[in-house]
């Protein structure tokens, strides 16, 4: 039994993680709950005889990798699962930290589970970055459309040889002047926001672009290739970069669009064959990246 490998289910949450190990056929026991600090992991490494003959499994989730790569250094086999396709009975209605540390556990033994792909620290670095980025559009364009009812509601429409957001508007926009000093503070107010989400994607983009010239040579080979492709401009090749890693994890072009979620659902049976619209389930940064690279593919170049 000492040269039986034993596969250890790690249920991670944000302050504890509960372990349940499977050793020899049919043997699961739990281990119990402990802290998800660094030293409490050691000393349970240490407890179950070092990293040798055994391997363990997480699902991957809001606590990220920082567990894996703990674990790695020191010398275990770990691998991160995913969620959504880890096995489950539909009769069984019943969930606890324990349950799931041993169904991971059971499956990950019985080599049911599906890992996911962990990038390197440097390379989830620039993804944080990216997606940062993304998150700052987002709250762009919110704050955009927060201006726009603003105006709205006080029936004010832009002057007609000037388009919405272009310099004559934006001067415009601050020459406005309401009967009530609450309308004007408010007003002021939304185009500060404005102006400072504008601020704050200028920063992320510069830091963007001088981040890839430091990159590592084959992940910057990567981003240029890309922009030969029309739609795909340098953000854009970034962001599939960054999220996609590396290509040669998908062993068929298949694979890498049910990644995306590009895919079309289906519910065929029998002689019926039934597609519906696009299954969605997938890295939803690279599809929204993917469908605007479409979109602008369109037009001539």
């Amino acid at each position: 039994m000492s040269n039986c490998t034993r596969y250890l289910g790690l249920d991670v949450h944000a302050e504890t993680i509960t372990a349940a190990i499977a050793e020899g056929r049919g043997r699961i026991r739990s281990i119990g709950k402990f802290p998800n600090r660094p030293e409490a992991v050691r000393k349970l490494i240490e407890k179950l005889g070092g990293g040798r003959n055994l391997r363990v499994c997480y699902e991957a989730g809001p606590t990220g990798y920082a567990l894996y790569w703990q674990l790695t250094k020191l010398g275990v086999d770990c691998e991160v699962i995913a969620p959504s396709l880890i096995p489950k009975k539909a009769g069984d209605k019943v969930k606890t930290d324990r349950r799931d540390a041993e169904k991971l556990a059971q499956s990950y033994q019985a080599g049911d589970l599906t890992p996911v792909w962990v990038p390197t620290p440097e390379h989830e670095a620039l993804r944080d970055l990216v997606r940062q980025r993304a998150a700052a559009k987002a709250d762009e364009s919110r704050a955009k459309h927060r201006l726009a009812k603003h105006l709205l509601r006080r029936g004010l429409r832009e002057p007609e040889e000037s388009g919405a957001w272009t310099h004559p508007w934006w001067r415009w926009v601050q020459s406005l002047q309401f009967e009530h000093e609450a309308q004007q503070v408010a007003l002021a107010d939304c185009i500060a926001e404005v102006l400072h989400m504008g601020e704050r994607l200028a920063r992320l983009d510069k830091a963007i672009d001088r981040l890839v010239e430091t990159a590592p040579p084959h992940m910057r080979a990567v981003i240029e290739a890309l922009q030969a492709l029309r739609g795909v401009a340098k953000l854009t090749a970034v962001t599939i970069v960054t999220e996609i890693g590396t290509f040669k994890r998908f062993r068929r072009p298949t694979e890498m669009m049910g990644y995306t979620g590009f895919v079309p659902s289906e519910y065929s049976s029998g002689g019926r064959e039934s597609k519906g619209r696009l299954t969605r389930a997938g890295n939803a940064h690279l599809r929204h990246v993917l469908g605007e690279a479409a979109w602008h593919a369109r037009h001539r170049p």
